[in-house]
């Protein structure tokens, strides 16, 4: 892991919120600042790793970081309230501060697709997982040929980061987005975000980010094999309970992984078979 922090992974430190955004219904961006200098500096993360938020006498939760890594003073986190830590940061205020540890787990991979396309595809809050390495591509746009996002919700209101769209193809970046169930005000595609991976990867020189629903990654896999793309160049990232983030209290468990560490991205070829077992 990146930086300094990770020589005490179960220390925890203060973070101010310093900026909150509804991004879409039951879904804010924290903007979050470590409160002491020298840690704010020593922080590092790389894109697809996650941090514990915890609150004090409520719990922890595993957030995605969802900001750009050359910017680790302000960390963003996307959040769905859906339990306890989740509803209880929803009611937080800019000023709040929350204990967070981290970084943990495997990025993206973005250095071994270096030359070829990439293909980011994302269903739902699954894009959060993703934006830090979207960022990360614009940066280094001309270090990749063709840089693809393609992201799909069930409705308009619940496509994340729209607003960034025009930033994102400014720096060359291609972008689609698709919904389930389009509203009067829709002009865009209505569908499934696999229709768009049939529609716009490039089988022959393509490596594919993926993030969301488990049965929406095995089917975009499986879309993206009928395209050419096989398994060993299709990245997912997962998503599991977690409690300690080192390993230790076996809760992410999948298989003969723990999610949080060889996870949370892994090269889907290592995971499909057990991806296929319901509950696992």
């Amino acid at each position: 892991l990146p930086g300094s922090l990770a020589a005490e992974p179960w220390r925890s430190h203060a973070a101010r919120s310093v900026a909150i955004r509804d991004e879409a219904p039951g879904v804010r961006g924290y903007d979050l600042e470590l409160c002491d200098g020298a840690i704010r500096a020593a922080y590092r993360f790389l894109p697809g790793q996650f941090n514990m938020l915890l609150l004090p006498g409520i719990g922890e939760a595993a957030i995605s970081i969802a900001s750009d890594p050359q910017s680790p003073d302000r960390l963003t986190h996307t959040v769905r309230a859906v339990g306890n830590v989740t509803d209880a940061l929803a009611r937080q205020a800019v000023g709040d501060e929350i204990l967070l540890r981290g970084p943990f787990g495997s990025p993206w991979p973005l250095g071994a697709l270096e030359g070829g396309d990439v293909s980011v595809v994302a269903g739902g809050l699954g894009l959060a997982s993703q934006r830090a390495a979207i960022l990360a591509l614009a940066r280094r746009r001309g270090a990749y040929r063709r840089v693809v996002v393609l992201a799909g919700a069930k409705t308009p209101s619940g496509l994340l980061y729209a607003r960034e769209d025009a930033a994102w193809r400014a720096a060359g970046i291609e972008v689609e987005r698709v919904v389930e169930s389009a509203d009067a005000g829709w002009r865009g595609a209505v569908g499934l975000v696999t229709d768009l991976v049939a529609r716009c990867v490039d089988g022959r020189r393509a490596g594919v980010l993926c993030g969301g629903p488990d049965g929406m990654m095995r089917a975009v896999a499986a879309v993206a094999a009928g395209v050419g793309i096989g398994p060993e160049r299709v990245w997912v990232s997962m998503e599991r309970p977690m409690s300690c983030a080192v390993g230790q209290c076996g809760l992410c468990q999948f298989g003969p992984f723990f999610v949080c560490l060889d996870g949370p991205v892994f090269r889907y070829d290592r995971v499909a078979r057990l991806m296929e077992v319901p509950g696992l």
